[in-house]
């Protein structure tokens, strides 16, 4: 389940820290930090305007954008750098329950990247945006009735829902790991050693991510 080995980049480490020492090191590459922002920010302007005729185009575009995150965020899953990648951090139930044991004993087992609990809430937040996206278009399309918008609405609080442990969760964890977790996720660095880094940011491609989004939402109002 170990993703492959990858050295940290050059300028992510201090090259007076011996190998062993701990130091800031890069662990969230670009791509991973703006998805997860740009997730955020689509997910609470769509529930936002989830009521309002008004504002439904900026709902139907912020879905779409959801969709297409996830459908991104599912191939740099496998082809990402190493604790963006779904064999780094998605784990067996057993190691879910002795990562959860750890926790309760106040002896949390440390993680680079996603802990096995995150795992859980990083999946279903993917499933659950992919079922919100599906019903979505369903409903936007008058395709099934309304017993999809229903599903819709009801899957999306479940979405609230899990976003709300999971931010939970990142201030009880970060507390127990002595870690600022969201930090980190600004800046892509938490504490470890040198073998720990990873090799780029690839900001390029974090780059094309924006350029996407922002010519999908230049297109949407261009319709309008």
């Amino acid at each position: 389940m170990n993703a492959t080995f990858e050295l940290p980049a050059k300028d992510s480490v201090n090259p007076r820290v011996t190998p062993e020492e701990v130091t800031s090191v890069l662990v969230w590459d670009a791509p991973v930090r703006v998805f997860h922002w740009l997730m955020v920010a689509c997910f609470a302007g769509a529930y936002l305007t989830s009521e309002s005729e008004t504002w439904r185009l900026l709902h139907v575009t912020l879905g779409y954008t959801m969709a297409g995150l996830v459908a991104f965020r599912i191939i740099w899953g496998f082809v990402g750098t190493r604790y963006a990648r779904f064999s780094s951090f998605v784990r067996r139930p057993k190691a879910v329950a002795a990562y959860l044991r750890s926790i309760l004993a106040r002896n949390p087992e440390h993680h680079t990247g996603h802990n096995p609990a995150g795992a859980i809430a990083i999946v279903g937040m993917l499933a659950l945006t992919a079922a919100i996206a599906t019903t979505g278009w369903a409903t936007y399309n008058e395709w099934a009735g309304e017993w999809v918008a229903e599903l819709h609405e009801v899957i999306a609080n479940g979405m609230l829902l899990l976003v709300g442990l999971h931010i939970g969760a990142v201030v009880v964890f970060g507390w127990l790991h002595k870690e600022n977790l969201a930090r980190a996720m600004f800046t892509g660095r938490k504490d470890g050693t040198i073998s720990q880094g990873i090799d780029s940011a690839w900001r390029v491609v974090a780059a094309l991510i924006l350029a996407a989004v922002a010519g999908f939402w230049f297109l949407q109002w261009c319709k309008y």
